[in-house]
């Protein structure tokens, strides 16, 4: 992310966006709520990226540089807040779970111009209110600032149904897996079978964003049996990778 643009004011609007269709990387005065009404969609920070899905939205705060990128075809809701209102109390990006009531209210809130009717701020204090009691869920890919640690991730990333272990994986770049664990949980903080599940899941999003069968994204994304992916999926997202796209 060499060039970034500033846009001050973070724009309240619906657009769409064909699947792969990127947002180079900007930065705003505002804070952010972006939410995808259809499609998949990721966001990506010199810390790491965030998916979400339709039950998910991603809380990008004032002045942080990202990038959007649309997997399936993406329908996107954007809330713009001012840097002084932060009703959330975060400072980094952050996944939140979103209620079929905050869906709507995204969704009605985003689909006129903005304006300070009456109407459209009640509508305005309600989405507040549910935003306040959403959920932070944990679907941060944390990006490795070590190089050795970025090696071995740089592989999984090319390839998530790598199944070799952590000394498995030392062995190829010349660490022992208890210095490469070591790395994780200080750089990343996470252990290495957090972040690969987190890769993983990453991954399947996306995968059925673009409409692959679930046996095939169980074994692209390295699980040991597509029930087990089912199981990994159901308690991350609440519902079942069949259901995702629907």
């Amino acid at each position: 992310m060499t060039e970034v643009r500033h846009t001050p004011v973070a724009p309240t609007r619906t657009q769409r966006l064909a699947s792969g269709a990127e947002i180079d990387a900007h930065r705003h005065d505002d804070h952010q709520i972006v939410y995808a009404g259809r499609g998949v969609l990721s966001v990506t920070t010199s810390a790491g990226s965030w998916v979400a899905p339709a039950t998910r939205a991603i809380w990008v705060p004032a002045d942080t540089v990202h990038a959007h990128q649309a997997h399936g075809d993406l329908e996107l809701h954007l809330v713009g807040l001012p840097a002084r209102e932060n009703p959330l109390r975060l400072d980094a990006p952050t996944v939140l779970s979103v209620s079929p009531l905050l869906r709507e209210l995204i969704i009605a809130y985003t689909r006129t111009e903005d304006d300070d009717s009456p109407e459209r701020m009640r509508l305005r204090a309600v989405l507040l209110d549910q935003l306040r009691i959403s959920v932070q869920q944990p679907l941060h890919l944390p990006t490795p600032g070590a190089p050795l640690l970025r090696t071995v991730c740089d592989l999984l990333r090319a390839d998530p149904s790598d199944s070799r272990t952590l000394a498995e994986l030392g062995r190829e770049v010349g660490a022992s897996d208890r210095t490469l664990s070591r790395l994780f949980n200080k750089d990343l903080g996470m252990t290495f079978p957090q972040w690969r599940t987190q890769l993983r899941l990453h991954r399947a999003l996306v995968l059925l964003a673009e409409q692959a069968p679930v046996t095939a994204v169980a074994n692209q994304c390295g699980w040991s049996s597509t029930s087990a992916f089912i199981d990994v999926f159901r308690r991350a997202f609440g519902h079942t990778p069949g259901t995702h796209s629907r």
